[in-house]
């Protein structure tokens, strides 16, 4: 879909594809590319990588190369490297302006910022849920179908019993998730088995939110 005139940039391969199944469910596969920076010509995959790419994107918006853009990255963890929920939004609400956006205060689901010039919102969803710090893998969390809870919860549980665990504080929701999946009927598989298997409430609120957010970025009308 190298030609897709509609961008959903995603930090990295588990987030591509993730939500390339998301969209398949919401019949946008055949017309939504997903890419982390890499597939466009990035140096390499990121947040940091997705937030530079956005700013060659957005140029293509005014010449008609591409028609609609919306942007999936991390929250992370302020006392991390990451960049943090306010500083995130605060940093890409000034790139942003340059070309004519301003932030949609009455967006009724995930971000998205308005253009004065008649271009297609550009969609930004801050994960988890546009508010908290945190990570993909935290959404997944609060999205575990009910059918999968006591599954997570030893899982969680097993990850908590580690005697000697290598990875940081801020990694513990990825190795929750990881063991969890690790754990169904065929281990090995990415983040996209959550969607693949049905294992995540797709009526929950926040996975909700984030099907309609999609749904109205990427199906709007241009004006001109």
């Amino acid at each position: 879909m190298a030609d897709s005139k509609k961008i959903l940039l995603v930090e990295g391969d588990a987030d591509k594809s993730f939500f390339q199944k998301i969209c398949k469910n919401l019949s946008l596969n055949t017309s939504v590319q997903v890419a982390p920076p890499k597939d466009l010509g990035g140096r390499r995959n990121s947040k940091e990588g997705a937030i530079q790419q956005l700013e060659l994107l957005l140029p293509q918006l005014n010449d008609g190369e591409l028609t609609h853009i919306a942007v999936i990255v991390d929250a992370d963890y302020r006392d991390q490297q990451g960049l943090g929920y306010q500083k995130t939004i605060d940093r890409i609400a000034a790139i942003v302006k340059s070309f004519d956006f301003e932030l949609d205060q009455g967006a009724q689901s995930g971000i998205c910022f308005k253009n004065t010039d008649g271009l297609a919102d550009l969609g930004l969803w801050i994960m988890p849920n546009n508010q908290d710090e945190g990570m993909l893998e935290d959404w997944i969390k609060s999205c575990v179908n009910e059918s999968e809870q006591a599954l997570f919860q030893q899982a969680t549980n097993a990850v908590k019993d580690i005697s000697t665990r290598k990875f940081p504080d801020h990694s513990l929701s990825k190795a929750e998730v990881a063991t969890w999946l690790a754990w169904q009927k065929q281990p090995g598989h990415g983040l996209y088995a959550a969607i693949t298997d049905q294992l995540l409430d797709n009526e929950h609120p926040l996975f909700t939110e984030l099907k309609q957010w999609l749904l109205n970025v990427f199906t709007k009308e241009v004006e001109h």
